[in-house]
């Protein structure tokens, strides 16, 4: 394919400017020709930074789809806004990339998935940690059976005082959620991803808004309001699969404890363990006894050269376009996005009703 892939944003706001478009401009199979936003001031100022010559600026994503010159249409808007968009990117002919969530329920992200095989067209979600270079040496382990038969998984997502105070993360009417919905969603599908299971067969959940309601709290990006603060502070999930292994998932934007970690993941094997604590460490025995070994990531070996520069957000960027290009499947299909929208809602369902959620 000599010409370069055309590609439009829709939803100019922080996940687009501080993530897609910065690793979009590194691409050389594509370009910004389109940007949208509710706040024309936001789609003009990412037009003037990113855009090609001539790229155009809407306030009404409907008239940016009449653009049938536009190949990939990336959707960086609230999760309530996911699925409509993405159906109707779809059906007039794009390819999408949807942010993550894949959608706010799992009844809209089957309408996505459903829309994708019935246009054609390609549909993933922007999970990026799976392309970290600690994930993807651990992937490929697991792959080769370095780990065996992968039954216990930890997905870690998990901050003490890192509450979002902008945009609308607060509201659960257009988020979904809190902590689980928004970093949560990483964790559990970095920890699926690796163990390669889409089974579930049932979940419990809890959710606590025991922090929120705090006035003037201690908190990364300043204090947050308790009177928008709308959704859980924490949200916890076990996850039994239906061959039986476990995950056990941590969420928090806020929560009494030392230990931290984002978009993490520990797994346990017949063979070995791994866990991302600090780098990537592997444990297992061997002539009866018991080692850990560091895996050394982004050393180059040469003197003056630390390897490559290219981030998680610029390799995820590569690969979808590739994927378009190349008609091959994404990194992250839409099938396993699906399953892990439905571990969260079965989460939250859990959490309100104080009851198992099984699965068909």
């Amino acid at each position: 394919m000599s010409k370069k892939l055309r590609i439009a944003i829709i939803g100019c706001g922080g996940i687009a400017t501080g993530k897609h478009m910065p690793s979009l401009s590194k691409q050389t199979t594509g370009e910004m020709v389109a940007f949208c936003d509710i706040v024309q001031e936001r789609a003009e100022e990412a037009a003037a930074k990113y855009g090609a010559e001539g790229a155009k600026v809407y306030t009404d994503y409907k008239e940016l789809l009449k653009d049938e010159s536009i190949d990939v249409i990336h959707v960086c808007t609230p999760n309530d806004s996911h699925a409509h968009i993405t159906v109707a990117s779809l059906e007039s002919g794009k390819h999408v990339m949807c942010e993550k969530p894949m959608a706010k329920t799992s009844a809209q992200a089957k309408e996505m998935l459903a829309a994708a095989k019935r246009t054609g067209k390609k549909l993933t979600i922007g999970y990026q940690n799976r392309f970290r270079d600690d994930s993807q040496y651990l992937k490929e382990m697991c792959e080769n059976g370095d780990l065996g038969d992968i039954y216990y998984g930890k997905a870690l997502a998990v901050r003490r005082r890192a509450v979002p105070t902008w945009g609308v993360f607060l509201d659960e009417e257009k988020q979904g959620g809190g902590p689980l919905i928004d970093i949560g969603t990483h964790a559990l599908d970095l920890t699926l991803w690796l163990m390669d299971n889409y089974k579930p067969k049932s979940v419990m959940g809890s959710t606590f808004h025991k922090l929120g309601h705090r006035e003037n709290a201690a908190n990364a990006f300043g204090p947050w309001d308790p009177e928008q603060f709308k959704v859980e502070d924490s949200a916890f999930g076990f996850i039994t699969m239906q061959n039986g292994a476990t995950i056990v998932l941590e969420s928090s934007w806020a929560l009494n404890v030392v230990e931290i970690g984002e978009a993490k993941t520990i797994l346990a094997g017949t063979e070995a363990g791994a866990d991302m604590k600090d780098g990537l460490r592997i444990n297992g025995e061997k002539l009866s006894r018991l080692y850990e070994t560091n895996i050394a990531l982004g050393e180059g070996g040469v003197a003056f050269y630390s390897g490559t520069t290219e981030t998680d957000a610029d390799r995820e960027a590569r690969m979808w376009l590739d994927a378009v290009i190349n008609d091959t499947d994404p990194i992250v299909s839409p099938e396993q996005a699906l399953v892990v929208t439905e571990i969260l809602e079965a989460i939250y369902e859990s959490a309100k009703t104080g009851k198992a959620v099984y699965f068909d």
